[in-house]
């Protein structure tokens, strides 16, 4: 676990110091111990940043032990940041999550941090891989979360992708840490917790253990895919351009059907299409404007926006 935060530390600029984001639980608290350990060994400043949202009784003052324990092991900065997630669209889970992120990226430009670390591991990793199958996800979704994805400006980092969750319960062990259980985590209400409790234990007993790592190096594998892909869809994005700010159709219909589409959600996203609402269906409908072009009228988008065919051009 030191060795992987390491090799994420070693490979961050300086300028500014790191942040661990970390809730209490065995994976962040965890993480967050091998940064006080790792970063002084390479003259690296390491902050804890921990998010209260409010939602369960007794969350302010556990963030503030979190924070206690970080200033005592000698992580500076250390911020609580308390947020809202009541009155946030969609279910608990993804407003919970929206405004955590918020509230990190925001921490992160206040602190001028270099890079954020969170706590997510390779059980993680093979839920999220569940979880995107049984949504019918495609090559994005099944590629999981990222080792690194930069959000407004702010590296988020995730340096325990390849360890098992076992491993950073037994760390928290070894170290004396005693880790706060979500009970989130075990709501049967949440689909993540029945994945966690039944789904991959199920699959495990199944197949074997090794189906945990195998499903974590699929999203890896299909990660790099996607990278590739998404380079030429940028290129062929701009190719397909028009003057008056749409798209050429005899240049997206060339492309292949992953790139045309890869093109077609990355302009709708341009054009201010929100991106949680945006679905495979707004996309398909795109498409077919392009490869089953039968006279119909414009597509709507989610975000009040909408895209129409006229003169051999898709216009906003």
């Amino acid at each position: 676990m030191r060795l992987a935060v390491r090799r994420v530390l070693t490979g961050l600029p300086g300028g500014g110091p790191v942040l661990v984001a970390c809730s209490g639980g065995a994976d962040s608290l965890a993480l967050a111990a091998a940064t006080a350990f790792v970063a002084p060994r390479l003259g690296r400043q390491a902050g804890l940043v921990t998010v209260d949202h409010g939602l369960q009784a007794g969350s302010a003052e556990r963030a503030e032990a979190v924070a206690d324990w970080a200033r005592a092991e000698g992580l500076d900065p250390v911020e609580v940041l308390p947020v809202r997630v009541d009155g946030r669209p969609g279910g608990p889970e993804a407003a919970a999550r929206e405004a955590r992120y918020e509230a990190l990226i925001a921490a992160a430009h206040r602190l001028d941090a270099v890079g954020v670390l969170l706590g997510h591991t390779r059980d993680e990793q093979a839920e999220t891989v569940l979880l995107a199958l049984a949504r019918g996800a495609g090559p994005r979704g099944l590629s999981g979360m990222p080792e690194r994805r930069d959000v407004d400006g702010v590296p988020l980092l995730r340096p325990l992708l390849d360890v098992p969750r076992a491993d950073t319960r037994a760390a928290c062990g070894a170290l004396g840490l005693d880790p706060w259980a979500d009970p989130h985590n075990a709501d049967p209400a949440y689909a993540r917790a029945r994945v966690r409790a039944d789904a991959l234990p199920a699959l495990v007993d199944a197949l074997g253990p090794g189906v945990v790592a195998n499903l974590a190096r699929t999203a890896g594998l299909l990660a790099a895919d996607n990278a590739a892909l998404d380079a030429l869809a940028d290129a062929a994005l701009a190719d397909a351009r028009t003057r008056e700010g749409g798209l050429s159709v005899a240049g997206l219909a060339e492309l292949p059907a992953a790139v045309r589409t890869r093109v077609l959600h990355a302009w709708a996203r341009e054009l201010g299409a929100t991106p949680a609402a945006l679905s495979h269906s707004h996309v398909a409908a795109l498409d077919a404007l392009v490869t089953a072009w039968r006279g119909q009228g414009p597509v709507h988008l989610p975000g009040n926006h909408q895209v129409r065919r006229h003169a051999g051009h898709l216009l906003p």
